[in-house]
């Protein structure tokens, strides 16, 4: 969503770090830039004002000036106060109250209301260990309340029966009598909405508010209508009441005005983010990370966070068995290009990559995006279990079975099995050092840089961690210059990804091993 306004932040800022001094003429001419590019993210225009009177406030000073690096520290500076804008330290669900918590979720129609209300039920259940109720109280909209009970058993989470006829307010009562009598920690309240704001909605509203005492309401807004999101937390917020913010479809293309406008404007948190579809891609808001990967910096612990929940402990352990033997087949090319996949393919993670966030380009360019992966796994499917298992086994005849299958020519077949050959070459070199695969290597080299130790092959074991803990290991990463734009410390110009070794993309200029098999640009 931040990629726009990420490429125009980064060149303007790019072109203040390579100055020897500054002048104020310089610092007021970056800032127009910096304004305009706010405003173009759909940023509101009071928003902006403010927040470029305050860097200018700071910049200007003497002290900046005579500094060594004056650019650095206006960098600095801007991070600094887009933190800020997003609202300092990260805030999540409040459940510091007496069982059963109720959390009122509210909105318009369409925003994602009914399926946000299932993955917070979800999250609260698989990391907190916390029993939820799930309650619709959605009485207008065909379907609603029966859409909320099959996410309910998709996801095995409680959802309150339905009984013909009874109002919104009388469905909100029941639900949280149900959830003391059922021994529920957290009772869900999904409310009705509307196409726009409207007087009943907004009594109804209220009138839920009275019977059910939620000590969290919760606003879905959608980030891709941009300002009119704005104005809705402010409406609900002065009728209402709302005690935080979930933006759904982060993962969109807009221009990101509304996450970056929400906290200055209403003063209200934005607790959560949805970043896909699937019932597990709803992530905490942390200000700080989001301000990084704003201005190129990445986001190594949401990285590792990712890799931590995505990296299956067993499979990652018979897969070292296997390499410390020198074998890896097709199976085992499989599984490391689905899980790239679950972590947010090529793109979701080279953009939390400290200094990677600017090969994206080149790698689109060289032909190294998402869909080739879902073509190698297509060309992978249709193999038999021998052919998987022994791909020297795949001649001509074999081949045109394959590509007819998978919807591809056999170039695309020997590009993948010279791929595999090299990363098996690879794999045989390093032995026993294998530990799980490409994704495993490339969390551990990380967590390496970082001198963090532990659980899962050198990644540190984020499940025994706290907040605190959390909080120091992204002061880690920074403190080993993975929080920097200049890229991963030690690495040379850009050569290859620590913990992975060996081959690079031809094309990239060094980058991303493991991968190789890719024709060259001509």
């Amino acid at each position: 969503m931040f990629e726009n306004l990420q490429d125009r932040l980064g060149s303007i800022l790019n072109g203040l770090t390579g100055r020897g001094a500054l002048s104020e003429a310089d610092v007021s001419a970056a800032l127009r830039e910096v304004r305009r590019a706010l405003l173009e993210a759909d940023v509101a225009l009071d928003v902006v004002r403010s927040f470029t009177d305050r860097v200018r406030e700071k910049a200007v000073g003497a002290e900046i000036l005579k500094s060594i690096k004056p650019g650095q520290m206006v960098v600095k500076i801007v991070h600094d106060e887009l933190i800020e804008m997003l609202g300092g330290d990260g805030v999540g669900i409040d459940l510091n109250a007496p069982a059963p918590v109720v959390v009122m979720m509210v909105g318009l129609q369409g925003s994602g209301k009914t399926t946000t209300s299932a993955k917070i039920a979800h999250r609260l259940t698989s990391r907190d260990r916390k029993k939820v109720l799930m309650a619709s109280l959605d009485t207008r909209r065909p379907a609603a309340q029966e859409q909320l009970r099959q996410l309910g058993v998709q996801a095995n989470i409680d959802t309150l029966p339905v009984i013909a006829g009874q109002s919104p307010t009388d469905i909100a009562a029941r639900a949280v009598q149900a959830a003391k009598l059922g021994g529920h920690d957290v009772v869900i309240l999904d409310t009705a909405g509307r196409t726009h704001i409207d007087e009943p909605l907004m009594v109804e509203m209220a009138d839920i508010k009275k019977r059910s005492n939620p000590h969290e309401i919760l606003l879905v807004a959608d980030s891709l209508t941009g300002q009119d999101a704005v104005n809705l937390a402010r409406n609900f917020d002065e009728r209402v009441g709302i005690t935080g913010l979930v933006l759904t479809r982060m993962d969109g293309d807009g221009r990101g005005g509304a996450a970056l406008s929400m906290r200055a404007v209403t003063g209200k948190p934005i607790k959560l983010i949805g970043v896909g579809e699937k019932m597990g891609e709803l992530e905490e808001f942390h200000p700080r990370r989001i301000a990084d990967r704003i201005l190129g910096m990445g986001d190594i612990v949401s990285l590792v966070e990712r890799a931590a929940e995505n990296i299956d402990a067993e499979k990652a352990a018979a897969m070292a068995a296997k390499m410390a033997k020198g074998k890896f087949d097709l199976n085992d090319l499989a599984d490391q290009l689905r899980q790239m996949q679950n972590m947010g393919g090529m793109g979701g993670i080279m953009g939390m990559m400290p200094g990677m966030s600017g090969m994206k380009d080149k790698m689109a360019a060289a032909g190294l995006n998402d869909k080739l992966f879902g073509r190698q796994l297509a060309i992978i499917s249709s193999m038999t279990k021998a052919e998987r298992a022994n791909p020297d086994i795949l001649k001509h005849s074999r081949k045109k079975r394959i590509a007819a299958g998978s919807g591809t020519d056999a170039s695309d077949i020997n590009k993948l099995l010279k791929m595999h050959r090299q990363m098996a070459d690879m794999m045989k070199m390093m032995g026993g050092k294998g530990k799980g695969g490409m994704m495993k290597q490339l969390m551990g080299g990380l967590a390496g840089k970082m001198g963090l130790g532990g659980g899962m092959g050198g990644m540190p074991d984020l499940s025994n961690m706290d907040p605190k803990q959390l909080e120091a290991l992204q002061k880690q990463a920074e403190a080993a210059g993975l929080g920097r734009p200049g890229g991963l410390p030690g690495l040379g110009n850009g050569g290859g990804l620590p913990g992975l070794g060996g081959a690079k993309l031809p094309g990239l200029g060094g980058g991303f091993p493991g991968l190789p098999g890719l024709p060259k640009k001509k």
